[in-house]
């Protein structure tokens, strides 16, 4: 399927660069195209395998009717020239996990994680369950590295664990999972996807392929997952039901209580949904309730998500920057519902809206908006009565926060808005917040 083919790889990156290692040497015509120069030892690696790299802005200029396939970075846009004209000429077009998906063992448990929020943390917690149980797993996707790096570490009898975004699942065909966690839905990507009804059915290709022997787990309070998944052939196994729940201070499972959230480091109802979720993938490996326990009394979350920076003079810092949507900024302001916040607001302008948050601002002491949506965030501020800053940058939002925060508030990064507006990826975002905590000179 992937030899004796001239095939276009459009974005290098991590998935670019991986998947043309994994195609490279099957008597395949390969050409790489970034807008982008490589790095000096990538450039060379590949030069070294064959590879053909161009390096141009005019990506669409590349491409003629010859190609068997494309394979592109899943951050690439739909509405993009280079894949219009892709899609124009009849090319497949795939990603580089789908390319992976082929070149796996048959007798291995794929198991995938998808959401609009919580799937990284979901991710995360399964992995950490299953390695603790003996369990022999590889974790890819949009976590760690490209499956294409890893795909010569997974052998027969295998677990394969994927966070999936719906970057990714957009141009999925062959790709099929034995497990799939749909963690919730809510507006999110809209630019990319054009309406939210093209997001919900993308995220809907988690459940492809499935039968009756595949599982889906599900959030029945989330009314857009259930509505999707009316009709999908999976065996359906629901959280936030009568059945597994959280509730009083305890997490229920099958109706049992199953553990006390007092002994659980991570805080807050959408942690215990996450967990629950995670809990309900893992049984069917086999649980062991004193190891589980044992690692959730220390375990404190993934960075960048509601991650507890530090208390200077009192007030807390809590680091968020994975909140790429209105929705998780409303988990985050849910998590501190009795102290006065202190909240950096905005981004890149995707056409959020912020209305969402009006019943959940009753703590928050003043907001300062920064990115490319500023103005945006000043009006709705204005809107409901909320003091706001105009900052634009992260930097002069934490030079105002120094001079009005007061022992006792939280100072709240969580910005509702994707990063990519002033830094490469929503890590980098997180990471200069820290630093800007950690050297008060700089502000």
């Amino acid at each position: 399927m992937y030899e004796n083919k001239k095939i276009l790889i459009v974005g290098a990156a991590k998935s670019g660069i991986a998947v043309a290692k994994l195609l490279a040497g099957r008597n395949n015509d390969i050409t790489l195209t970034d807008q982008k120069e490589l790095k000096a030892a990538d450039k060379k690696m590949l030069e070294s395998l064959g590879i053909k790299i161009v390096i141009t802005e005019n990506q669409s200029d590349l491409i003629t009717n010859d190609f068997d396939l494309a394979i592109k970075n899943p951050g690439i846009m739909p509405s993009s020239p280079v894949i219009q004209k892709i899609n124009e000429l009849n090319i497949r077009l795939e990603n580089e996990l789908e390319v992976a998906y082929h070149f796996l063992p048959q007798n291995i448990t794929i198991i995938g994680v998808t959401g609009s929020n919580g799937k990284t943390t979901t991710t995360t917690l399964i992995y950490e369950f299953l390695t603790r149980l003996g369990q022999n797993v590889i974790l890819g996707g949009n976590i760690g590295y490209p499956l294409c790096a890893v795909i010569d570490q997974v052998k027969a009898g295998d677990i394969l664990l994927l966070e999936i975004s719906d970057h990714q699942l957009y141009d999925m065909h062959d790709f099929k999972t034995n497990i799939s966690v749909l963690t919730n839905l809510c507006p999110t990507h809209l630019d990319y996807h054009g309406t939210y009804e093209s997001y919900k059915n993308t995220k809907k290709k988690i459940f492809n392929h499935h039968t009756d022997r595949d599982i889906a787990i599900i959030n029945k309070q989330n009314p857009d997952s259930l509505s999707i998944t009316q009709d999908i052939k999976s065996h359906k196994i629901y959280f936030n039901d009568a059945e597994n729940y959280y509730q009083d201070d305890y997490i229920y499972l099958h109706g049992e209580k199953y553990l006390y959230v007092l002994d659980i480091k991570l805080k807050g109802i959408h942690n215990y949904e996450n967990i629950i979720a995670a809990l309900l993938v893992v049984e069917k490996f086999g649980l062991n309730q004193d190891i589980i326990r044992e690692f959730l009394k220390n375990f404190g979350g993934v960075e960048h998500r509601i991650e507890y920076v530090t208390t200077k003079n009192g007030v807390e810092y809590y680091n968020d920057s994975k909140s790429t949507n209105p929705t998780a900024t409303i988990t985050a302001l849910k998590t501190f519902p009795d102290k006065p916040v202190h909240l950096i607001l905005g981004g890149l302008n995707r056409n959020q809206e912020f209305s969402p948050l009006n019943a959940y601002l009753k703590n928050v002491v003043a907001i300062y908006a920064i990115g490319e949506v500023t103005e945006q965030v000043f009006d709705y501020a204005k809107s409901q009565n909320k003091p706001c800053i105009q900052c634009y940058t992260l930097k002069d939002a934490m030079k105002n926060i120094k001079k009005s925060a007061q022992s006792g508030d939280v100072v709240l990064l969580s910005p509702g808005s994707a990063s990519q507006d002033q830094y490469e990826k929503f890590e980098d975002r997180g990471r200069e917040f820290k630093e800007l905590i950690n050297n008060e000179e700089n502000i």
